[in-house]
C-alpha cells in the first residue's frame, strides 16, 4: 500500500472517530494523538524518504491537505459540542419569566444617619466644609483648646474614658474644630465647619442619656461675625429639621468655650407653642448650645482675637431624632430591632 493510501485510509479512520466524539475531553484526545509529534500522520511521512525525488512534493502536498480537514474537522466537532453542551444547559437551566418575582429587601440608613445626612447637605450647600476627626483624642485638644485646663470644675461633667494620662475617648466633637483653626489659612477665606461624630462621657445609660451618642458641633470664624450671624443659622437648621413654621428663642448659659452662651429652644412643633405634654406646657423644647467663641480659644489656636471673631454652636443628632418621631428612648436607636427602625422610612 501506497503513502496515499495510507494517508486517505487515515482520514477516513480519523473523520468516523471525530465525528463520534462526544464530550470535549474526547475531542482533544483525539487531536492530541492524531496531530501530534508521534501521531500516525508524522509516522506515515516518515516513509517519504524511501520515496523517489520527483514523487515527494505531491506526497507532502497531498499529506498537509489531509492535516488540514482532520484539523478542521476537529474544530467544528469541538464548535458543535460546545453548542450542544449549551443548548442542554439552557434546557436544563431555563427561567419561567412569568413566575412572580421574589422582593428585593433594600436597607436604608439608620435613622440618626439620616438626620446626620440631613443636617450636612443643609451646611455643605452654604459652603461649609465637613471635618472629622479622631475619636480617641489628646486631653489638649480635648480640653485645654477649649478653655478647659486641668483642674477646672466644668471638666467634672465630662472627665470620662481616659485611656492615658494623654488620651481619652473624645467627650464633644470640639476638638476637630481646636485641629482645624491649628491649620487654617485665613488669608484664603473664613473657616466655615461642621464635625460631626460619636462622643463619649460617663453618663449612667437611661431613657435620655447614653455613654456614648452622636454630635455635630459647627464653627464659624471671619472678620464681623456677630450673633445676629448665629440666630440666622441656628434659625435655619430648626427650620430645616423641625418645619419651617418653627421659631427659636436663645436664653443666656455658660460654655467655657463660648461668650456670651446660649440655651436654644425651637417652638414646640407639636403645639405650635401653645403647650403640652411634649414641651411640657412652655410651648418651647430645648434643642443645642451655642454661642459667640471665646477669644482664649482663638488665641490657643493662633488667632488674632482682635480681628477676628466666629460662632460656635452643638447639637445632638439622636436628641433631634428623639424630639422629631416622638421617641421617647434613647436605647431603641442601639438595639438594632427591625420593628422599631422600619418606622422611619428615608427622607429626600
Amino acid at each position: 500500500m501506497g503513502l496515499k493510501d495510507k494517508l486517505t485510509e487515515l482520514k477516513r479512520n480519523a473523520l468516523e472517530e471525530i465525528n463520534d466524539a462526544k464530550d470535549l475531553k474526547k475531542i482533544n484526545d483525539i487531536r492530541v494523538n492524531l496531530l501530534g509529534k508521534k501521531g500516525p500522520i508524522t509516522e506515515v511521512l516518515r516513509g517519504m524518504r524511501d520515496l523517489p525525488k520527483e514523487e515527494r512534493p505531491n506526497v507532502g502536498s497531498f499529506a498537509n491537505k489531509v492535516r488540514d480537514e482532520l484539523s478542521n474537522a476537529i474544530f467544528e466537532r469541538k464548535e458543535r459540542i460546545e453548542i450542544i453542551k449549551t443548548s442542554k444547559r439552557l434546557e436544563e437551566e431555563k427561567l419561567d419569566v412569568t413566575l412572580p418575582g421574589v422582593p428585593v429587601k433594600i436597607g436604608q440608613p439608620h435613622i440618626i444617619m439620616q438626620v446626620i445626612d440631613q443636617i450636612e447637605k443643609l451646611f455643605l450647600g452654604m459652603g461649609y466644609q465637613v471635618v472629622d476627626g479622631p475619636e480617641v483624642e489628646e486631653d489638649h485638644y480635648n480640653f485645654e483648646m477649649m478653655n478647659l485646663p486641668k483642674d477646672h470644675p466644668a471638666r467634672d461633667m465630662q472627665d470620662t474614658f481616659y485611656i492615658t494620662d494623654k488620651f481619652l475617648m473624645r467627650t464633644q466633637t470640639s476638638p476637630v474644630q481646636a485641629r482645624t483653626m491649628e491649620k487654617h489659612d485665613f488669608s484664603k477665606g473664613p473657616l466655615k465647619m461642621i464635625s460631626p461624630g460619636k462622643v463619649y462621657r460617663r453618663d449612667t445609660d437611661d431613657a435620655t442619656h447614653s455613654h456614648q451618642f452622636h454630635q455635630i458641633e459647627g464653627l464659624v470664624i471671619d472678620k464681623s461675625i456677630t450673633m445676629a450671624d448665629l440666630k440666622g443659622t441656628l434659625q435655619l437648621i430648626a427650620r430645616t429639621v423641625f418645619g419651617k413654621e418653627r421659631e427659636i428663642r436663645l436664653r443666656p448659659s455658660y460654655f467655657p468655650f463660648t461668650e456670651p452662651s446660649v440655651e436654644v429652644d425651637v417652638s414646640c412643633f407639636k403645639c405650635g407653642g401653645d403647650g403640652c405634654s411634649v414641651c411640657k406646657q412652655t410651648g418651647w423644647i430645648e434643642v443645642l448650645g451655642a454661642g459667640m467663641v471665646h477669644p482664649n480659644v482663638l488665641k490657643m489656636s493662633g488667632i488674632d482675637a482682635d480681628i477676628y471673631g466666629g460662632f460656635a454652636f452643638g447639637l445632638g443628632p439622636d436628641r433631634f431624632a428623639m424630639l422629631k418621631y416622638g421617641v421617647d428612648d434613647i436605647r431603641e436607636f442601639y438595639l438594632n430591632d427591625m420593628r422599631f427602625l422600619k418606622q422611619f422610612s428615608q427622607r429626600g
